[in-house]
């Protein structure tokens, strides 16, 4: 038999309510959900704040709610809640006089990354992705600045903000932060790079390339041992990263096991990208990401992609083999006077099976290029390798020293042909292994540059892809600069959090070396770290009831602001111009110059 009664109400899930708990008191609702393991309707409490002398105090849960899930709750008529008033997304319109303590904060760096926040769309997108929590969304960029302008970890997070103004109005703990991070999620990162995506220009020209994290730990399920691309010996997780060349800005992440070689991550990075709204880029990549299959990819999705091929395989070396032998450089390749190198482009036709019967024909652009001078490093560098080999060789017949396994006479001897004794695996016999002694030959001082869907020839291609070196610069400053070259957090709830914290400071740390390379600011300081600490003495003056003060912009401080094209606040400028209106005198107008000299 139904169980009769008063049916519940629809708002009694959103009452406020007291809840006493470890000493606390704290304004909790009791939302009810249904047991999985027996089926019974349960009560769970939710603490939005604490309690203090009838004031509500907005907690965590209160401050990463969204305005809709806060504006639900019922808090009892007696309580005071004019603390929720004071937080940065319920403020009133006008300029709030400041009721807190008095504060005398460095502010510079700070100003400057709000304004290249504001200007870069990234607050904006921001404030999309998370419902317009502004609270939420201060919190986000205070821990994206803060490695960029100190050399600290999190822990350091709540002493900084003592004496530095940041966007964040309460002090982030430790605790606070883990929260935080583990509340993004893959819904959030992936809402971002369609923001990022919808920013770019057509044809915009995309580099892909990872780096590796170590870690000391384990605990992740990415972490494995693989190749570490900076040479230490541990296990490490792979981070992909997609910048623009115009800018240099990264707008695409993605995080993979350390293992995971480039040519096999490249299909769930487009997969990503297409449900981000990537359309119309171009794509470059570099040899590790090289494969058939990635290849034929390319071809039936249609993306226009630029690629550096190896070219000691498949079509490129068919070309470099149907030269033959030459001096200086085969006969029909040019010379650029400003690169120094010989080029040739052709076109090399190919098909693909798609879907049943039907193909899909593309025609690509074989972009070869010959170095002299690292041809010549190069052949003489074989003559060497060959030569030690060699001597090694005779040195193991000699003293009778085995050799280890077969990976170890190709890796070591990759120029020789050797015979060993099963047994006792000592080497009974070498030759030269003159077909890859020729082709080493052969091959020197070549490099190549695949491209299809793209109108440039041999050098403009070659300069295209040339400005993907500076994203090598980008990963170190990644690693040294915010101090990401480790795994830092422990679980997996975190981890997708951090990452998007460290996307943002990539954008902005990107785009203040990108403006610090190509403008005047090149000239001024040395480094683009050295901006930020040129901007840190201007400071935040707060005293209660008053309104906030800026203290005035000086030097180069305000030659950085004009690089990077942001205002500078008003009565910060050293430019005065009065606003008293000149008063204008009786009677009749004097006449103009020239009717007085008539």
């Amino acid at each position: 038999m139904a169980r009769t009664g008063r049916p519940p109400k629809p708002e009694s899930g959103y009452q406020v309510s007291t809840h006493n708990a470890n000493g606390y008191c704290y304004a909790s609702t009791q939302p009810s959900y249904i047991d999985p393991v027996t089926g019974k309707k349960k009560n769970r409490y939710v603490h939005w704040g604490r309690l203090e002398d009838n004031r509500f105090i907005p907690g965590k849960a209160y401050i990463l709610a969204s305005p809709e899930e806060r504006q639900k709750l019922i808090f009892p008529a007696d309580w005071d809640i004019s603390a929720i008033e004071q937080l940065s997304g319920l403020r009133k319109p006008g300029r709030p006089a400041y009721t807190g303590d008095d504060f005398n904060r460095f502010y510079g760096d700070i100003w400057l990354l709000d304004q290249l926040s504001d200007k870069l769309g990234i607050r904006k997108d921001l404030m999309t992705v998370f419902n317009s929590n502004e609270e939420m969304v201060n919190d986000i960029l205070t821990l994206a600045y803060f490695p960029i302008i100190t050399e600290y970890s999190y822990r350091r997070l709540p002493r900084w903000q003592r004496v530095v103004k940041s966007p964040s109005d309460h002090d982030l703990t430790p605790s606070y932060v883990t929260r935080l991070t583990q509340s993004i999620t893959e819904h959030h990162r992936m809402q971002l790079l369609e923001l990022r995506a919808s920013r770019l220009k057509d044809e915009e020209v995309l580099a892909v390339d990872s780096t590796s994290r170590s870690a000391w730990g384990d605990k992740l399920a990415d972490i494995h041992w693989g190749k570490n691309k900076d040479h230490l010996p541990l296990p490490q997780t792979k981070e992909v990263v997609a910048y623009t060349l115009s800018s240099h800005m990264p707008v695409y992440y993605r995080t993979f096991p350390g293992n995971m070689p480039d040519s096999r991550s490249l299909p769930i990075i487009f997969s990503d990208m297409e449900h981000a709204k990537f359309k119309g880029v171009i794509y470059v990549t570099d040899r590790g990401y090289e494969s058939l299959r990635n290849l034929e990819l390319y071809i039936l999705k249609g993306f226009p992609f630029i690629a550096c091929s190896e070219v000691g395989n498949g079509f490129v070396l068919e070309k470099i083999t149907s030269y033959g032998e030459f001096n200086t450089r085969p006969d029909d390749m040019e010379v650029d006077p400003e690169l120094q190198i010989y080029y040739k482009q052709y076109d090399y036709s190919y098909d693909v099976k798609s879907k049943g019967k039907s193909v899909k024909k593309a025609v690509l652009k074989i972009n070869l290029y010959l170095d002299p001078v690292r041809r010549s490093s190069e052949l003489v560098y074989l003559d060497s390798e060959i030569k030690l080999q060699k001597e090694e060789i005779l040195e193991r017949i000699t003293n009778s020293v085995p050799c280890e396994d077969d990976a170890f006479l190709k890796r070591h001897f990759r120029y020789f042909k050797i015979k060993y004794d099963p047994s006792t695996r000592l080497i009974t016999s070498y030759i030269p292994n003159d077909k890859k002694v020729a082709k080493a030959r052969r091959i020197s001082g070549f490099f190549a540059i695949t491209t299809m869907g793209v109108d440039m020839d041999a050098v403009e291609t070659y300069k295209q892809y040339r400005l993907r070196d500076e994203q090598e610069k980008y990963f170190q400053q990644m690693k040294s600069q915010l101090h990401f070259d480790k795994q830092q957090n422990s679980s997996e709830e975190g981890k997708t959090g951090r990452l998007f914290i460290l996307f943002i400071s990539l954008m902005l740390t990107s785009y203040i070396r990108y403006i610090w390379r190509t403008t005047e600011l090149k000239q001024l300081f040395e480094s683009s770290l050295d901006i930020l600490d040129e901007m840190r003495p201007i400071r935040c003056v707060e005293h209660t009831n008053k309104a906030k003060v800026i203290t005035p912009f000086v030097g180069a401080q305000v030659n950085i602001c004009k690089a990077f094209d942001v205002a500078i606040p008003d009565g910060c400028s050293p430019y005065y111009t009065s606003k008293r209106k000149p008063v204008k005198r009786r009677g009749r107008p004097r006449k103009p110059l020239s009717e007085r000299d008539v």
